[in-house]
């Protein structure tokens, strides 16, 4: 089978069936998902990429302002990247852009319509990179009054537009948890017992993985509804399986040229030690980075479906398997039916 016809196979959905039972018990009740068109039955989610972007504003929380770029610019460049995965067999693309970093729902909204891709927006804050998009009221405020405000979003749509966010999506610095950071897991973790949203997090290291999963479980939320974050920035093969036993979905995104050996090789480990139904894989990729001079450079969607699917093969992965990371993991890691709160 060459891979445009193995590719598009995936899209279509074929064998899906017989996987599900193979793999997970299929839902009694369907489910449905967040998307910017709004909601999408899980089942209909087909191969999905967990983590992308399509534009990203680095100038902090203070300074952040839709002014600072034109969006039929930003349409006009993303538009043929989108349409261009779609041919190759994506569906659906989970825009991992948070608040105060350049999150434009409406925005993603126009090319979904244009592109006929599933997009997801989020819900929550961003407390990488030394708290630098971490709005001023998150410091004073409790995570109650966060998670109110994460809440509203889902149930009454984001600023607005009517566009409900499909994870929630935070960011913590490596190492154990700071008191911001902390705080932020905290709110995701009262925004999912209210919501069911799946806490994707932007995460440093395993040190702060398993102390996020810690937290997480004091509060009553099971791991399964938690994403570690660029997983592969942590080296350790072990911390990946730690987290993966406690139930956490761990991502390798990053996929690119100078990483390919690097997250086969995590993929690979974390198959051989009985987690390929807990793997995300995707590539960070898209980047219209506001304030450079035409977005800069946006780097292509398609390396993950063009080299590192045919390398998973090569290196003796099936297409069952395959097909659990991109149409099996990512329904179940966005689908609230199958998420239970932590006994």
């Amino acid at each position: 089978m060459n891979r445009r016809y193995f590719l598009k196979s995936l899209a279509t959905g074929c064998s899906l069936q017989s996987l599900s039972g193979k793999f997970f018990a299929p839902h009694q009740a369907l489910a449905t998902v967040n998307t910017v068109r709004g909601a999408v039955p899980a089942e209909k989610l087909g191969v999905t990429l967990m983590h992308e972007h399509v534009l990203v504003d680095f100038i902090g929380a203070d300074k952040v302002s839709r002014s600072r770029y034109r969006p039929a610019e930003v349409f006009r460049v993303a538009l043929p990247f989108l349409k261009k995965i779609r041919s190759l067999g994506c569906r659906t693309l989970v825009d991992c852009t948070p608040a105060y970093l350049g999150r434009d729902p409406a925005l993603l909204r126009q090319l979904s319509e244009a592109s006929g891709l599933n997009l997801l927006t989020n819900t929550g804050y961003y407390g990488a990179a030394d708290d630098k998009f971490v709005p001023r009221h998150a410091f004073r405020e409790t995570p109650e009054q966060l998670s109110s405000r994460w809440v509203h979003e889902f149930q009454e749509g984001i600023e607005n537009t009517g566009i409900k966010p499909g994870i929630i999506k935070i960011g913590v610095d490596r190492g154990s948890l700071s008191e911001i950071d902390a705080k932020l897991v905290r709110a995701a973790a009262l925004t999912h017992l209210r919501t069911g949203l799946t806490i994707a997090s932007h995460t440093g290291d395993g040190i702060a993985a398993l102390d996020q999963l810690d937290l997480l479980k004091r509060e009553g939320v099971a791991s399964s509804v938690f994403i570690w974050v660029h997983a592969q920035n942590e080296s350790d093969a072990d911390t990946h399986l730690k987290a993966a036993e406690q139930g956490a979905f761990v991502e390798f995104d990053g996929i690119a040229e100078q990483s390919l050996d690097q997250h086969i090789n995590f993929v690979k480990n974390m198959i051989q030690h009985g987690f390929l139904q807990q793997i995300l894989i995707s590539q960070d990729a898209g980047w219209y980075h506001v304030g450079e001079p035409g977005g800069g450079q946006f780097r292509n969607y398609e390396f993950l479906f063009s080299h590192f699917v045919p390398t998973l093969k090569k290196s003796g992965i099936s297409e069952a398997q395959i097909r659990t990371l991109l149409i099996s993991n990512p329904k179940r890691s966005l689908d609230p039916k199958i998420r239970k709160r932590a006994a």
